[in-house]
């Protein structure tokens, strides 16, 4: 007879016995659980696991959907591993590319030797349905990492040999579908027929390929145009092609060949010369006469590094001959009581209205004209606003600096004519992969950034950041995103070398969470990504360097 286990369902609090070495597919369908949509991927002592991992002990399991972010992220791997396949099928010669998320879905580079038509992408389409319909599964292979590397040298897949050659581990894993070998450093699916709903569209001069919307995954995330967010990523892509790095495999030679530190200077350098160049076109604007472009506006999410951005900003504005002054937004709170509540109950600090648009609008015109007004000043330990005789008049050299998570949104300055504003918006967005088909997301950038800062000056732990996280997306998406193409700009705070520097950083806070809380699973994820980088130390970073706002050591005061 079987041993038995006994498994505790986090989904209902119910526990049974299983026999020994039963899949977790098999476990879900024993308890018979009435989820509302596909289930996609489990966690196992909060740890995240595919729907083939066996069980062989007694675990505590909670089965997710893609309303998860990590049941997202399995699905997504899986539906990429599919479109390699059908392209590669298609296409022998040709080479996918998987880049980036935009417009709600992800842009994939396609090179085929010409320019992709509407029926190659039809073909795709059809190609991926049928593999769907075939229901194949997907084998995952344990292997010694010299194994791997050997199989995919032989496929000519230099991409995964690179990251795996410098990843430094022993043992590795790879993927096969029906013949077709890839790697992928998360689960996937237990076979194709779990995808129940993409879309593959012709997208500039590329593929996006359209996923399940995380709320209501019965349909698909609807496609909104980012054109400035494509034009940033490929912008920064030419740049990594240029130094010769591809993805992650290639920085990792590269550190180990001991240029590090050009890396680091080359970067820096890039986003010193962006940084002056939006200086300069602030500059050329306020030269067109009265006071035009008199105000910029930066917004960007959280951790994007917004606040360093504006300060060297003000150091290139300065060398222009224009005098920066920085307005807080957080000084125009409305008094505590008048804050607007969420759904819970609670004061909604997020919110457009939890700032007093009037008082702000008058303010800002009246200095437009130029008349002085009194600032006010917002008393964080009353909660009230306060006015202590700060008085400010402008001229015709002065620029005002606002920066804030609404900068962007057109209800904040409604009453502001158009040429007196500057828009930028900052954000992280990575543009190095893992590999051609492993993309690194901007969030778990701007995460690992927070997770530092908020260790080190604002006393949370890892698990504290990591449960918040959540309702700073949800905040991000309601009042940051939809607004992000009104940039008259953008700028990538990003930096190519970034993640090798934070890994010494945040590897000691994120062994800190416990395993016995559902944090852990996060920070067991972002510990096993981040060790993919070759560690590089922060001590040839300038003092000026955005990350500094971060990991300490800058000139800048905060």
């Amino acid at each position: 007879m079987k041993h038995m286990l006994q498994i505790c369902c986090k989904n209902n609090n119910i526990s049974k016995d299983f026999p020994a070495g039963s899949t977790l597919l098999d476990i879900y369908y024993g308890f018979n659980l009435d989820f509302p949509y596909q289930v996609v991927s489990a966690k196992v002592n909060n740890r995240s696991e595919g729907l083939n991992f066996r069980v062989y002990n007694n675990k505590d399991v909670e089965f997710l959907d893609v309303r998860d972010p990590s049941g997202m992220r399995t699905y997504v791997r899986s539906l990429c591993f599919i479109l390699y396949k059908a392209v590669s099928e298609l296409f022998p010669q040709g080479k996918l590319y998987v880049e980036h998320p935009v417009s709600k879905g992800y842009f994939c580079n396609l090179r085929i030797g010409r320019p992709i038509e509407l029926e190659d992408v039809a073909a795709i389409k059809q190609r991926m349905q049928e593999i769907i319909a075939q229901d194949i599964p997907f084998h995952r292979t344990e292997c010694h990492t010299t194994e791997a590397v050997r199989v995919f040298s032989e496929r000519g897949m230099n991409d995964k040999v690179k990251l795996l050659e410098t990843s430094g581990a022993l043992y590795t894993f790879y993927y096969t579908l029906d013949g077709t070998v890839d790697y992928y450093y998360g689960n996937l699916l237990p076979s194709t027929g779990f995808i129940y709903l993409f879309d593959l569209v012709k997208y500039y001069d590329g593929l996006l390929l359209r996923i399940p919307n995380k709320e209501s995954p019965n349909k698909l995330d609807e496609m909104i145009k980012q054109e400035k967010m494509l034009d940033i990523f490929k912008e920064h892509l030419r740049w990594n092609h240029i130094m010769g790095l591809s993805n992650v495999g290639d920085f990792n030679r590269a550190c180990e060949q001991g240029h590090a530190t050009d890396l680091i200077n080359v970067a820096e350098a890039l986003q010193e010369k962006k940084i002056a160049q939006i200086a300069d076109e602030i500059f050329s604007r306020n030269q067109e006469g009265g006071h035009h472009a008199s105000l910029v506006l930066i917004s960007g999410p959280s951790s994007s590094g917004k606040t360093t951005f504006s300060k060297r900003l003000s150091v290139q504005l300065m060398t222009n001959g224009l005098h920066p002054y920085p307005i807080s937004l957080d000084d125009y709170f409305v008094n505590r009581e008048d804050t607007p509540l969420d759904a819970d109950g609670n004061y909604d600090y997020e919110s457009l209205y939890a700032l007093d648009l009037g008082l702000f609008n008058r303010q800002l015109q009246a200095l437009l004209r130029g008349e002085e007004v009194e600032l006010p000043r917002f008393n964080f330990n009353t909660g009230k606003q306060e006015f202590r005789g700060e008085k400010l008049r402008i001229d015709d050299r002065t620029i005002l600096i606002l920066e804030g998570i609404h900068a962007l949104n057109p209800e904040l300055t409604p009453q502001i004519p158009a040429e007196n504003k500057y828009k930028i918006y900052v954000s992280a967005l990575t543009t190095i992969s893992l590999d051609d088909h492993n993309w690194i997301p901007t969030t778990d950038n701007r995460l690992l950034r927070r997770i530092i800062r908020d260790y080190n000056y604002r006393g949370y732990s890892a698990r504290e950041t990591i449960s918040r996280w959540p309702s700073v997306r949800a905040g991000e998406d309601k009042w940051i995103f939809p607004y992000q193409e009104n940039a008259d700009v953008m700028f990538n705070s990003a930096l190519l070398f970034e993640l090798a520097v934070l890994r010494a950083h945040v590897e000691p806070i994120l062994n800190t969470v416990p395993r016995n809380c559902p944090e852990y699973a996060e920070a067991y994820r972002l510990l096993k990504f981040i060790k993919y980088f070759t560690p590089v130390q922060d001590k040839e970073l300038p003092p000026t360097s955005l990350l500094r706002e971060f990991l300490g050591g800058s000139s800048f005061k905060y």
